[in-house]
C-alpha cells in the first residue's frame, strides 16, 4: 500500500478532483497555502495499491500543467521616504509536487 500526497496549484485542483472521483480513488483534499508566492494549493492525499501508482501519476501530471505568471516580487525593507519600484517578474506556477511513501498499516473503521 501507497500513500500519494500531491500538492497542485488551486487552479488545478477543481480538474483533478473531478478526474479522481472518476476514477474512484478515495480522496482527501486539504486547502494549503505555497510558501514562495503564498498562493492557494490544495494537497490531496490518496491511499492506493502499488500496481495503481503509475495509472494515478498519469491522472496528476495530465490534470496539473505547468504555466507562466507575473508577479511582483516582495519589497525589500524601505526606509521611510524611500520609493521602491518592483519590475514584475515571470515565475512558472501549476504543475504538481508528489511524494509516494510506503504505508505500513492501513485500516478503515
Amino acid at each position: 500500500m501507497k500513500l500519494v500526497i500531491a500538492i497542485v496549484h488551486r487552479d488545478d485542483s477543481d480538474g483533478l478532483a473531478d478526474a479522481l472521483r472518476e476514477q474512484n480513488y478515495p480522496t482527501t483534499l486539504i486547502g494549503t497555502t505555497g510558501g514562495f508566492l503564498r498562493e492557494g494549493n490544495a494537497t490531496f492525499m490518496v491511499g492506493v495499491e502499488e500496481k495503481q501508482i503509475d495509472v494515478l501519476m498519469a491522472l496528476i501530471q495530465e490534470n496539473c500543467k505547468v504555466r507562466t505568471q507575473l508577479v511582483n516580487p516582495m519589497p525589500p525593507v524601505v526606509v521611510p521616504g524611500e520609493l521602491y519600484l518592483s519590475q514584475p517578474i515571470e515565475v512558472q506556477v501549476g504543475g504538481a509536487t508528489v511524494f509516494v511513501l510506503n504505508v505500513d498499516r492501513f485500516e478503515k473503521f
